[in-house]
């Protein structure tokens, strides 16, 4: 549950700089008229709102099991995951694209843009704070990884989405300014829709990644290969096992794996002796890895097992 803490902690990090920062970058906006401000305010009003989304996918995903759902709904948590990086794609790059091309249209001078800069460099302060706290915590996860391998394992999406829009949100702050900037050098109000454009078209991408990870947990990723290791080994060196063939395992949430398990058993061993094996690997499985939530022993000889594989890359019928 370590994890599941650090999550918090990065989000309630998150949600607390993005609404101070939408505030302010709001009354900017319209104080000052920038269609870049304004589409950075509507930036971290998304943030806000995807960070309450992510709290709110905790407290469902923390509910027990029940008879509707034996496995707990550890999943609640991914499709709100989901759900966030729609909503930063639908209402963060859309209407950031919006104000960027109705600029583009009918561009207005910025009014008093030395508010905007002291704006956006509190803004970029309040931005650095949270993102140095969500990176803490998702390179805690996993120390031995680069940031890129360690997006790709993680199971755990309020994790690398408050890094994701943390560091979109820096990189948005950088280039309102730049495009401030030009308007104001050049007097060409131009530069301020494009920046709006830019700041909708770096949502887009970050949202795009964002979605295709939850989607992939969302609909089911096997658990990490050295758990599988792990448990194939407890299974091999448990006595009356003769071979563990392999194994199949389901993420249901950042804290529960499921895993289904296919031994082969010595030729001795009676129904009874069968049982406290597999009792004895689930009670010393639990204890080296409390993630697994479940765990379903099929016993069946190797020669049946690599069957049912071949079945399975032939015609992608599930084995029996």
């Amino acid at each position: 549950m370590a994890a599941n803490a650090d999550s918090k902690v990065a989000v309630y990090a998150a949600l607390a700089g993005n609404l101070l920062v939408a505030c302010t970058k709001t009354a900017a906006a319209v104080w000052t008229g920038s269609s870049a401000m304004m589409s950075e305010a509507i930036h971290s009003a998304v943030d806000t709102s995807n960070e309450l989304l992510l709290l709110y996918g905790f407290h469902r995903a923390s509910r027990p099991p029940d008879q509707r759902h034996p496995l707990g709904h550890g999943r609640e948590l991914y499709f709100w995951s989901f759900i966030v990086a729609l909503l930063l794609f639908a209402l963060g790059a859309g209407v950031s694209l919006y104000e960027g091309v109705a600029h583009l249209m009918h561009p207005l001078p910025i009014e008093d843009p030395t508010v905007n800069y002291v704006v956006l460099g509190l803004s970029f302060v309040f931005e650095a704070g949270s993102w140095w706290v969500a990176v803490r915590r998702f390179r805690s996860a996993a120390p031995g990884l680069s940031y890129l391998e360690a997006f790709r394992r993680s199971k755990d999406p309020p994790a690398f989405m408050v890094v994701f829009e943390d560091s979109a949100a820096l990189i948005g702050i950088v280039i309102a300014a730049a495009a401030m900037a030009a308007a104001v050098a050049f007097d060409e109000p131009a530069w301020d829709g494009i920046g709006s454009i830019l700041i909708g078209v770096l949502l887009a991408a970050t949202s795009m990644v964002l979605a295709r990870e939850s989607k992939s947990l969302l609909i089911g990723e096997p658990a990490d290969p050295e758990l599988a290791r792990s448990i194939l080994d407890i299974a091999r060196k448990r006595k009356g096992a003769k071979s563990a063939n392999g194994l199949l395992t389901v993420q249901l949430s950042p804290q529960h794996v499921v895993v289904a398990l296919s031994i082969e058993f010595a030729d001795d061993q009676r129904a009874d002796d069968i049982e406290r094996a597999v009792v004895a690997i689930e009670s010393e499985l639990r204890a080296r890895h409390p993630i697994v939530a479940a765990l379903f022993v099929k016993p069946q000889t190797g020669a049946r097992y690599q069957e049912m594989r071949e079945s399975v890359l032939q015609d992608g019928s599930t084995p029996a």
